[in-house]
């Protein structure tokens, strides 16, 4: 590891890293463009399974385009809904989970994620996760109805009980603008 602070991005990925291993199941709450989805689905290899969910026709063709450019598409599964409905698709254990709160890089700035759809499914993920699983949340609030969404998520994670588990923040306090932040919880029993 190098002596530099990691991105938000990267700080995620470190984190997903650690919680992953071949053959576990993780879910992709925003699959947006597809990159971390592809990110899962190499980490949980071929006896492991990612569901990852969008809106966005876009987003799902995106992130099918690019699995398969990777051929790693066969051990994922693209939901195009909402992640607030999660639990129709998904009802056995996770050991991670990632959400990437905004708007599609790319696409159409004015579909954003919501505080009501992500706190939904924020709690369902929770309750799927396993011993040391983890819920990574990279949140992007520079955008009209970001910062109530980030509240939203604050409030929510604040109030986990701290015997179950461990939530932390991961912010650059001097960037310009509101720089992207992480928000992790692991679940410890």
């Amino acid at each position: 590891m190098s002596n530099n602070f990691f991105n938000a991005v990267d700080f995620s990925h470190f984190l997903l890293r650690e919680a992953l291993k071949s053959g576990d199941k993780a879910l992709d709450a925003t699959a947006g463009n597809g990159h971390d989805t592809k990110f899962l689905a190499e980490l949980v290899g071929a006896e492991g399974k990612v569901f990852s969910f969008d809106i966005q026709k876009e987003a799902i063709a995106n992130t099918k385009k690019l699995l398969q450019e990777a051929k790693l598409e066969e051990n994922v599964e693209l939901i195009k809904n909402s992640h607030a409905e999660l639990d129709q698709y998904l009802n056995e254990e996770i050991s991670a989970a990632i959400f990437n709160l905004g708007y599609l890089p790319g696409g159409n700035k004015e579909i954003i994620t919501k505080s009501k759809s992500t706190l939904r499914a924020l709690k369902k993920a929770v309750l799927l996760l396993k011993k040391d699983g983890v819920v990574v949340l990279v949140i992007y609030s520079g955008h009209d109805g970001g910062d109530e969404e980030r509240e939203a998520v604050l409030d929510y994670v604040t109030d986990l009980d701290y015997k179950k588990y461990n939530v932390l923040n991961y912010k650059f306090l001097n960037q310009p603008g509101p720089p992207p932040e992480v928000v992790a919880i692991k679940k410890r029993n």
